[in-house]
C-alpha cells in the first residue's frame, strides 16, 4: 500500500466548497483528516490547514 499526505490550506468560514472539491477529486481511500489547531488571542482556536492522508493502490 502506498499513502500521500495532501496539506490544505482554510479558512473554516468560506472554505468548505472547496473542500468538498477536493476530497470528492481524490482517486484514492481517505484514511484520515488531521487538523492543525491553534489558539490565538482570548483562548480563541482556529484551524489553519488540513493534513488528508490518502491510501492509494
Amino acid at each position: 500500500m502506498a499513502y500521500n499526505v495532501h496539506r490544505f490550506d482554510l479558512r473554516m468560514t468560506a472554505d468548505q466548497g472547496r473542500l468538498e472539491q477536493f476530497l470528492n477529486g481524490l482517486k484514492g481511500d481517505i484514511v484520515a483528516i488531521v487538523p492543525n489547531v491553534t489558539v490565538h488571542f482570548l483562548w480563541a482556536h482556529r484551524v489553519n490547514f488540513l493534513l488528508v492522508v490518502e491510501k492509494v493502490s
